[in-house]
């Protein structure tokens, strides 16, 4: 007789113990007063706000800042207030059926079978193998994550000149953390004409933090033995190039969804995200398996994963009710220079996406974006935002935008004039 590990049956499986996976179970949790299971593979639940030990979470979610640990407690503390529970080195390893997965955790090898599971499993940076760039395969090469894994978690010295990959939000948060570790951040390189993050982030970090940036810049090798020793960066558009003498290197950015889970359930991923495809209710094509946060948005800030957190958690109670039944939807499709869009699926009578906002992600900088929205070859709304569209960052188009669209009309495009 075959043995079959024990059964665990909560209410409510949230899979990822991030900003909105946490959020997610306190909603539920103090709500609908059912049993709700947050698993995270980690040592402790928090997600990234874990080790990125400076301000700036909250503002959004929870009106006010705070460090990053210190938001990763309160949101912890907050999901295990409202009676959920948490379950932390407790790795997903498969599905034993469309709604039951497989789990190994200090206690053992187990099955969770929910009423309904919740994928917050979150993204990661490409490291430097996955964006291909040649060289040697010295020490002292990280991601973001990676070092401030080491530095905040560990207390580990990093060495003393440091190249950063990428001008994104998170390329600062590197600068901060090499700072903090003594070393400085000689050089900021970005392949687009100007920094990614927010021209506030840019200025400060040339006059604070005082890193230097070369835009329209990539790296084309690491060199060193034993330890890194520079690297090796060309301009893109003269193919002059240069070798920058550095101990460290921190690619930061480049986000790619942690999609394993949602891929081996058959799960259908959005070709421009990568994560699961979703409708504004944050449904993915499994009935019963919803999605939420920077798995589907790869990456936003964690206050907006929080919040995203908060939108699944009011649907998850509709589907718990017997009221959740979707009906047929149209396709949303970013076309260029936008790469994704998400959610990726409008219907009729559905809520509107969190916050009331379309994520969008894009290849080009345009400071007065014209956004417009089409549908079988009719154009439907045109408006220009006052915020720009700039790579590296997402950029929010109001779901107004999408009050004329047809539910039994052909995708959806949604682009720049």
């Amino acid at each position: 007789m075959t043995h079959q590990p024990p059964l665990t049956t909560p209410d409510v499986l949230i899979i990822g113990g991030g900003p909105a996976g946490l959020t997610a179970a306190s909603e539920l949790a103090g709500r609908q007063a059912c049993r709700v299971l947050v698993v995270d593979r980690e040592q402790d639940a928090g997600g990234i706000p874990r080790h990125s030990d400076h301000t700036g979470y909250g503002l959004r979610d929870l009106r006010r800042v705070m460090s990053g640990p210190a938001y990763a407690r309160h949101l912890v503390r907050q999901a295990t207030g409202a009676g959920a529970e948490i379950r932390t080195r407790t790795m997903v390893t498969g599905w034993a059926d469309e709604h039951t997965v497989d789990v190994t955790s200090p206690d053992g090898r187990y099955r969770i079978r929910p009423r309904v599971i919740v994928l917050a499993t979150g993204a990661r940076e490409r490291p430097r193998t996955a964006r291909r760039i040649p060289g040697d395969r010295p020490h002292g090469v990280y991601t973001t994550g990676q070092l401030q894994n080491l530095v905040h978690l560990h207390h580990q010295p990093v060495g003393k000149r440091a190249v950063i990959v990428g001008g994104e939000l998170v390329s600062w948060s590197a600068a901060v953390t090499l700072r903090e570790a003594g070393c400085t951040p000689a050089l900021m390189v970005s392949q687009y004409p100007k920094a990614e993050s927010y021209a506030a982030f840019n200025a400060a970090g040339r006059t604070v933090l005082r890193v230097p940036v070369a835009t329209r810049t990539r790296v084309t090798r690491v060199i060193g033995k034993g330890r890194c020793q520079a690297v090796e960066i060309e301009h893109l558009d003269t193919g002059r190039r240069r070798t920058v003498a550095c101990d460290t290197v921190v690619f930061t950015g480049d986000w790619i969804p942690d999609h394993e889970l949602a891929r081996s359930a058959g799960i259908i991923l959005d070709e421009g995200t990568l994560g699961p495809l979703t409708d504004t209710a944050l449904r993915t094509s499994r009935p019963g398996v919803f999605a939420a946060g920077n798995l589907l948005h790869p990456v936003d800030t964690a206050d907006v994963a929080a919040l995203d957190g908060r939108h699944v958690a009011r649907q998850v109670v509709h589907h718990l009710n017997g009221e959740d039944r979707p009906a047929e939807g149209v396709r949303l499709i970013a076309d260029a220079p936008f790469r994704w869009v998400a959610p990726q699926i409008l219907r009729p009578n559905d809520p509107a996406p969190a916050r009331g906002r379309l994520l969008l992600w894009t290849d080009e900088f345009v400071r007065f974006p014209e956004v417009t929205v089409r549908q079988d070859g009719r154009t439907l709304a045109r408006r220009t935002l006052a915020w720009p569209a700039a790579p590296g960052r997402v950029f929010r188009v109001p779901a107004g935008l999408l009050g004329d669209v047809s539910s039994t009309g052909g995708p959806v495009h949604i682009g720049l004039r």
